[in-house]
């Protein structure tokens, strides 16, 4: 069994360490946690690990953040993934910082990547792992605020929570969404 796991941000070293890249920084870890590391391929940076007897597919998309469905809709169609084994990880401002939420499917609530996945897969019949990112930011600064970088004390909650991020995508592969979602939101 195949799964397809995204992690949604912007590339470029301007970008390195946002709160938009939290994506990014999930997958990392996770990778760094198999002691896989990533390639540049089409549409992206992909790396390939196997988990018991699943074998995962990671993608960081190299489209930027508000065109990541078109590097989604081709690793989908290459690798011949069905929908039900996708998993993006995107940042969520609505949560606080670190917070984890699992769901299946959804609204974009306003996040372009999810949108713009949401475009090109034609439904939003797909899981999405959100991590908090607060929301500490005054009224019209929201772009400043996702495209700015984690303050250091942040960045120690974030690494923590990363952690717990990566738990739960192995959770979503090995034992489904309904067990991720109940051992993870919430946590």
């Amino acid at each position: 069994m195949k799964y397809l796991i995204v992690g949604l941000g912007n590339i470029g070293s301007e970008y390195a360490g946002t709160r938009h890249n939290t994506g990014f920084m999930v997958l990392d870890a996770l990778a760094e946690a198999s002691n896989i590391s990533f390639a540049t391929d089409r549409y992206g940076d992909v790396a390939r690990m196997r988990l018991k007897n699943k074998q995962l597919v990671l993608l960081k998309p190299s489209t930027y953040m508000n065109l990541s469905g078109n590097a989604v809709r081709y690793w989908q169609q290459k690798e011949n993934i069905p929908l039900e084994n996708i998993l993006v990880v995107v940042d969520d401002i609505a949560l606080p910082l670190g917070a984890i939420r699992i769901k299946t499917r959804g609204s974009d609530a306003g996040h372009n990547g999810l949108k713009d996945i949401a475009k090109m897969l034609g439904t939003d019949a797909y899981a999405r792992l959100r991590v908090g990112i607060g929301n500490e930011f005054p009224r019209g600064c929201q772009i400043d605020y996702v495209l700015g970088k984690f303050t250091p004390a942040e960045l120690e909650i974030l690494n923590e929570r990363t952690k717990v991020a990566v738990e739960a995508i192995q959770e979503f592969v090995l034992a489904g969404a309904q067990s991720a979602m109940c051992k993870y939101n919430n946590k």
